[in-house]
């Protein structure tokens, strides 16, 4: 298994096991996660999965692809050196990260 810890725009904090192979964004909208809309259903289309990495999990994920930084310049929140696209992180086993979400995804 792996955990994903969501910490919102307030601060609260929501931690899930997920099985490897799920992505932060399948793990949220299954588990009913406010924060993460996915409208696009994971396919780096619609940005509503917008999310900051911490600098220490980056290289846990394979480099932004073009297709995924396009996207990420359609973001509603400000966009930082750790934001990354939620349907575009897959978790692997035994993997611990920790995702902030912004204010708003739309």
């Amino acid at each position: 298994m792996a955990k994903i810890r969501y910490v919102d725009h307030l601060g609260q904090e929501t931690e899930l096991e997920v099985k490897p192979g799920t992505s932060v964004m399948q793990a949220a909208v299954n588990n009913g996660l406010a924060g993460i809309v996915g409208e696009c259903g994971g396919s780096a289309m619609c940005a509503t999965c917008h999310v900051y990495l911490n600098e220490e999990d980056m290289d846990k994920f394979p480099p932004i692809s073009a297709p995924e930084q396009e996207m990420l310049e359609c973001t509603t929140s400000p966009l930082k050196p750790t934001s990354r696209l939620g349907c575009q992180l897959v978790v692997a086993e035994g993997m611990e990260l920790t995702v902030y979400l912004p204010e708003t995804q739309q």
